[in-house]
């Protein structure tokens, strides 16, 4: 191939034709062997030929596009090669159905860029972007991450490879990038540039579903090109000799969006020193011809289309709970998005369409909310479960647990009960599940007998929260036996001292969404600190709620996190064991004045943190949209810096040739 000036900002100069020796299998055509689940470049003689019977075209719809009658027969001459088991393409399509909803796939390229915060990103894009070749809608997911070198592409691209051996990593598999890519679209193209060791590389690769079966591939071949950059020089070398550079980049031109090398190697002007790309084109449509993806009814969202029809059949009480964010979130990917992680830096943001993702804490849309302390069998660790009732209920007819795993959510508002009149209506749960293993596209959990466990755990908790508290919201409340009332049984093997606090549990007469127990006409204790709290009634008709033993009250900090509400501490008159009283709803008692102050001045300080947040989101916003002119204008004075220098070069040849003339 002939060299090739490219005049772009990020001195892609006379690609360097020279092959590296210790680097040529880079160049090779990847491909995917079922062997060793790893990919293996192999030579042009490796390639078994195909009859030239034409394939048949990819239909658009997904669930039907691995429908096709694989009518291309490869010839004997492949049967002397290798003795290696080869991935066929079909097995892109299978692979992908996994994920039965398109936002779940999303969410999983999503996941690369937040494992990427470790490496100092700070942003991920999600966007429309256009087909240069035909126009078409594609999908445009980028963040500014420590990218990924040549090598680590190929792991990118192949399959059950992770590198990922964080704790704190949501991917395991190394298969999520397949699955979610094949998922949304028949193609992928991913852009990447990193900066290791010192030394500054930038790849392209292609999955392309529509190349490998319009061309009668029996296995799975990735295209990839790759370079890296000479300082002396200030330009993009190639890293393949001009044969295997040729090979993968005529394929790379003619299956991909762009149709030039010099289109191609544009597309990393915008990522800057370090980031990924990934364009997903040729969008799955739906069974009316539309995409998938609606990116036209929303400027500032991505939805999933669905019946109108069926909307039109909601009555206004039902459309109240369609537009709640419980049942949003599955046709509006902005939604989804709030609520997607359970908390990420300040400094890190998603941007849909140009507007920043706005993060949105379940917690804090819960009324009467407790704190309760599960610890599974064989875990150490145990988890903090917020339940409560949503500010709307019982308005809206929703309810469900929201149920993480590594700050990832699993399972949205995840029904643990099917409740008859009206039982378990409006309650609603978070936790983060660490000690359970999520499936592969991470939208569901292994059904071990841990995970079991805790559905029925989960079960009995929704149960519970609603028979003792559903008068808070208008509902008769149950009348609760005399054999489940009785008083907890302390764990001899605690040593919880007086600084535990306790889960919140409210009155009918409570007002504040936050509350504290009913005082009794004895007056109020003070802990360690002098502050005064209310002493808690004890009625012989009114036990405490039999709780399990590793069922114990939270500390404050996890309770802050789960649910967003700080609980004081309480003494304990029992040798330090903290037992949890539960307070009927049936039995209004009178909240003195001291308890009165304590909920005002709670609600004046959460006011205030809600105030102080506003502001700290808006600082940090701000330092990020300046962190970004800082970075602009250090680009701009670079181009202009060189520009001035061949300006000051040029005006010092015209002047020697001026004194040469004379």
């Amino acid at each position: 191939m002939s060299s090739m000036n490219l005049n772009t900002n990020h001195g892609h100069g006379k690609l360097g034709m020279k092959a590296v020796k210790s680097e040529q299998h880079i160049g090779r055509l990847t491909v995917l062997r079922a062997s060793n689940n790893e990919c293996s470049p192999i030579d042009d003689s490796g390639f078994c030929s195909t009859s030239s019977m034409s394939p048949a075209p990819i239909c658009r719809q997904f669930w039907r596009a691995g429908d096709y009658e694989d009518r291309l027969i490869s010839k004997p001459a492949c049967q002397n090669r290798t003795g290696y088991l080869h991935i066929h393409p079909k097995f892109l399509h299978s692979n992908a159905t996994s994920h039965k909803w398109a936002f779940g796939a999303v969410a999983e390229l999503l996941d690369n860029s937040i494992d990427e915060i470790q490496n100092g990103a700070t942003f991920v894009v999600v966007d429309k972007t256009s087909n240069p070749r035909d126009g078409t809608t594609a999908l445009l997911i980028q963040d500014n991450g420590g990218g990924m070198n040549p090598e680590a592409m190929r792991r990118c691209i192949s399959f059950g490879f992770s590198d990922k051996h964080s704790k704190t990593a949501i991917g395991q598999y190394g298969n999520g990038f397949k699955t979610s890519s094949m998922r949304l679209g028949a193609d992928v193209v991913v852009f990447s540039r990193s900066m290791v060791d010192r030394k500054s590389t930038q790849s392209v690769g292609l999955l392309s579903y529509t190349f490998l079966t319009q061309t009668g591939q029996d296995r799975i071949v990735v295209p990839m090109v790759d370079y890296e950059f000479d300082s002396h020089t200030s330009t993009w070398n190639s890293l393949h000799d001009e044969q295997h550079l040729n090979k993968n980049l005529s394929i790379l031109l003619e299956w991909s969006p762009f149709m030039t090398e010099a289109e191609l190697l544009n597309q990393f002007d915008d990522i800057g020193s370090h980031g990924t790309k990934i364009i997903v084109y040729n969008l799955w449509q739906n069974d009316d011809g539309k995409l998938e993806l609606d990116f036209e009814s929303d400027p500032e969202d991505i939805r999933i289309c669905w019946d109108t029809r069926e909307k039109a059949k909601f009555s206004s009480k039902m459309k109240a709970s369609e537009q709640h964010l419980a049942n949003r979130f599955k046709h509006s990917l902005r939604a989804y998005l709030s609520i997607l992680y359970l908390q990420y830096p300040g400094n890190f943001c998603i941007v849909l369409r140009g507007q920043i993702v706005e993060y949105h804490n379940i917690g804090s849309d819960l009324k009467f909310p407790q704190f309760i302390r599960y610890k599974p069998q064989n875990v150490e660790e145990s988890v903090i479960t917020t339940i409560g009732f949503l500010k709307e209920a019982p308005a809206v007819n929703v309810h469900g647990f929201n149920v993480y795993h590594k700050n990832r959510l699993i399972l949205p508002f995840w029904h643990v009960v099917t409740f008859s009149d009206s039982r378990g209506r409006g309650v609603v749960g978070l936790l983060e599940a660490n000690f359970v293993k999520p499936t592969h596209n991470k939208q569901d959990f292994e059904k071990t007998p841990v995970f079991q466990k805790l559905e029925t755990r989960l079960k009995e908790m929704t149960q519970e929260y609603w028979d003792y508290h559903c008068g808070l919201i208008g509902y008769q409340a149950k009348k609760i036996p005399r054999t489940m009332a009785h008083q907890v049984v302390p764990n001899p093997k605690s040593n919880c001292g007086p600084g535990i606090y306790q889960p919140v549990v409210l009155t009918r007469d409570s007002s504040s969404a936050f509350g504290v127990r009913a005082s009794s006409a004895a007056g109020v204790k003070k802990d360690a600190s002098g502050i005064s709290l209310p002493s808690f009634h004890k009625s012989t008709e009114e036990a405490a709620l039999k709780r399990k033993r590793h069922e114990q009250v939270v500390e404050t900090g996890r309770a802050n996190r789960m649910g967003g509400t700080r609980v004081r501490s309480v003494d304990n008159a029992h040798s330090g064991d903290v037992q949890q009283r539960a307070i009927y709803p049936a039995r209004a008692f009178q909240v003195d004045e001291e308890a009165a102050k304590i909920i005002q001045d709670n609600r004046n300080l959460c006011a205030r943190f809600k105030e102080y947040e506003g502001i700290d989101k808006e600082l940090n916003l701000k330092i990020t949209k300046l962190k970004a002119e800082i970075e602009e204008a250090r680009r701009e004075y670079a181009r202009m810096l060189l520009e001035s220098k061949v300006l000051e070069k040029v005006k010092r040849g015209k002047g020697n040739r001026e004194q040469g003339h004379v």
